[in-house]
């Protein structure tokens, strides 16, 4: 691989961030909208970036890191705001996360302001408990269309280059931002990221209004469905060390499947898509500020199941380290 850098010209006063997904590209609206020289380098248009597999709604979900509820509160904020204007694919919604076994619910409900216990009536068949809330939850296609306006009205602007290492960009850019996902980890010679495979079926709304989401059960197989405008997104896998991008149909029946089990309405729901994600994930997100070269590289990238909740968050904090105005302990 190589860097294809045809027509870019100078960049040295500037910053390059490397990833067009959801990272990268609120990354880059948050350096951009803060006064900074932007040039976002991606394989893919942000609407083509494994980002658009994402379900997606708030939540640190599969991150381990004591920064995450910063990063989450900070990230809630901007999307609640989001949810107030038309065209950003940002809504809220009321809904329930349940278990089969009672236990504890996910630690990040605490953090919300309005989340009860549910009733039995409330709850499916063979559920013994849930927790009824309301949440962000983003419709990535029309959410990422969203942010690549932004960033062009910032005065960004996207090149599709294909990165094959940090160093290359070193005489390009006075920083460079690592957001490139599950190829982060390449990029930074970072053999503790792993690829998780994830796939979700897009499918006809049947006139559902609230979102389930069933507490993860330590299996492959996650089980959620999400309203979405005119649509409902389902839920999913989680295959660790896979990275193959072709839709597996027989995963997909079996996602609707358990959804179905579920609610009754979405076993003859029409299928309009099937999409395929390759979540980044890692012990601990990697958000630092290193040396390479003589440039700047702020690596920010590892958010696992998390991407979309953190990625406010994280933004501002890359920005506080691109500018030298704090530091941020990686791990």
């Amino acid at each position: 691989m190589s860097v294809y850098l045809i027509g870019v010209g100078s960049f040295s006063d500037g910053v390059v961030v490397v990833g067009a997904g959801v990272t990268g590209l609120t990354t880059a609206v948050h350096l951009a909208e803060n006064g900074l020289s932007v040039v976002v380098y991606s394989r893919d248009r942000p609407g083509e970036t494994t980002s658009c597999a994402a379900a997606a709604f708030w939540g640190p979900h599969m991150v381990d890191d004591d920064r995450a509820k910063r990063w989450g509160l900070f990230t809630l904020e901007r999307l609640i705001e989001l949810a107030a204007q038309p065209g950003t694919g940002v809504e809220m919604l009321w809904g329930v996360e349940a278990e089969r076994v009672p236990g504890l619910p996910s630690g990040y409900l605490s953090w919300l302001p309005d989340v009860r216990d549910c009733g039995p009536r409330e709850l499916p068949d063979g559920f013994r408990r849930g927790w009824r809330y309301e949440t962000p939850v983003v419709e990535m296609p029309e959410y990422l269309s969203h942010l690549e306006e932004r960033f062009r009205l910032a005065g960004g602007r996207i090149e599709i280059a294909e990165v094959a290492s940090l160093s290359e960009l070193a005489d390009t850019a006075a920083v460079i931002v690592n957001c490139a996902g599950h190829g982060a980890g390449v990029l930074a010679s970072d053999g503790e990221l792993e690829a998780v495979r994830g796939e979700i079926v897009v499918v006809e709304m049947p006139g559902l209004s609230e979102f389930f989401i069933e507490l993860d059960d330590g299996s492959n197989e996650l089980t959620y469905f999400v309203p979405q405008g005119d649509r409902v997104v389902l839920g999913g896998t989680w295959y660790p060390g896979r990275a193959d991008t072709a839709v597996d149909w027989s995963a997909a029946r079996e996602i609707v499947r358990r959804c179905a089990r579920i609610e009754p309405r979405l076993s003859d729901a029409k299928i309009l898509d099937v999409r395929v994600g390759i979540r980044p994930v890692r012990s601990k997100v990697r958000l630092e500020r290193v040396d390479l070269d003589g440039a700047i590289v702020i690596h920010n990238y590892g958010h696992g199941g998390g991407g979309v909740g953190l990625s406010w968050g994280c933004a501002r904090d890359a920005f506080e380290l691109v500018t030298a105005k704090a530091s941020v302990g990686g791990a």
